[in-house]
């Protein structure tokens, strides 16, 4: 009769704490009842046993694995690392598993490198949008610095993540310090932290610090880390909003915001982008139908955009007003 192995059981077996006879059966043909994707995640992990014979049993039951097993463990969001390093050094060749290595933000940039110089244009493009993996694995950067696909803007961007300068001069940071940090004691230790830091550590902690973090590192001198706080997942609706209204920002980073769909559904992101003198235009002229009667009269009479979408906020209530009576 085939064994079930209970929960408390498997995890033993994925963390390695298992007895060597249990860890030996996982190994075997049938010799334990385990779904395939979880078996070849706790052959990935027996593989590095201590016991020399229980790694090269999980060695060579690796070997006989199906490659899809592996792509449903990748992408399972507690994957263990022992699983993307075994994944990466020996299935690059499978496009299967590369989808599912980028495509789950647990697996860390340093099991991506053995990939890099296999990834597709759009597949280099999707990891240099996301910032995160690339600028916390240098290893990977430097790496993906040889792919054939990147774009100048894309080569410049690794270049500054691999870099190991820090900027001292934060004169330009003093003023959104104080935006974002009340307290002066606090103020000037945020400060003194960010000018250590290069551009890649400034990166990791606009996306894992704290709201003052991210605050202050919106108005960065370098775009690279301007990007990243967009991408920060602990970001708030209320810092896009405020955001969304700052005049001291960067056309670009005015534009992502605009550009971002989740953004957008907050409508008084919406509304601050229209009445920001610093929004670009075109971007907000495409959003002008977007307003709410209300907001777009307020918008007609808004001296401080510009007279081009005034006139045309004022030509939209008209004829809004046209169709109302018809």
């Amino acid at each position: 009769m085939v064994e079930t192995l209970s929960v408390e059981v498997l995890e033993d077996l994925r963390h390695g704490r298992a007895p060597r006879e249990r860890k030996l059966a996982v190994c075997g043909a049938g010799g334990a009842h385990i779904p395939p994707a979880e078996r070849v995640e706790i052959l990935a992990v027996l593989s590095h046993d201590q016991d020399e014979l229980v790694a090269n049993h999980a060695g060579e039951a690796l070997l006989s694995a199906a490659p899809e097993h592996f792509v449903q463990a990748l992408k399972r969001e507690q994957a263990l690392p022992a699983l993307f390093a075994y994944a990466g050094k020996n299935l690059g060749k499978h496009a299967g598993v590369i989808e599912a290595m980028l495509g789950n933000r647990n697996c860390a940039g340093e099991h991506l490198v053995p990939l890099a110089p296999l990834l597709t244009a759009a597949q280099v493009q999707f990891l240099m949008e996301e910032l995160d993996r690339v600028s916390a694995s240098r290893a990977l950067a430097t790496t993906l610095e040889h792919s054939s696909h990147l774009t100048a803007d894309q080569k410049n961007t690794l270049r500054e993540l691999a870099s190991t300068e820090v900027s001292e001069d934060l004169k330009h940071l003093v003023d959104a310090a104080a935006d974002a940090e009340p307290d002066p004691q606090k103020r000037q230790t945020l400060l003194q932290q960010i000018s250590k830091m290069t551009v890649a550590q400034r990166v990791q902690f606009a996306m894992k610090g704290g709201s003052e973090a991210r605050r202050t590192l919106i108005r960065d001198s370098n775009k690279v880390v301007q990007r990243s706080v967009l991408q920060s997942p602990r970001l708030t609706d209320q810092e896009v909003e405020a955001f969304a209204s700052m005049a001291n920002l960067t056309d670009e980073i005015l534009r992502l915001i605009a550009g971002n769909r989740v953004f957008r559904k907050n409508y008084v992101v919406v509304r601050n982008l229209m009445n920001n003198p610093k929004t670009p235009l075109d971007v907000t002229l495409h959003m002008l139908p977007m307003l709410n009667p209300v907001d777009l009269k307020r918008l007609s009479m808004n001296k401080n955009v510009p007279e081009t979408l005034r006139s045309t906020a004022a030509k939209l209530m008209r004829t809004r007003k046209e169709l109302n009576q018809k």
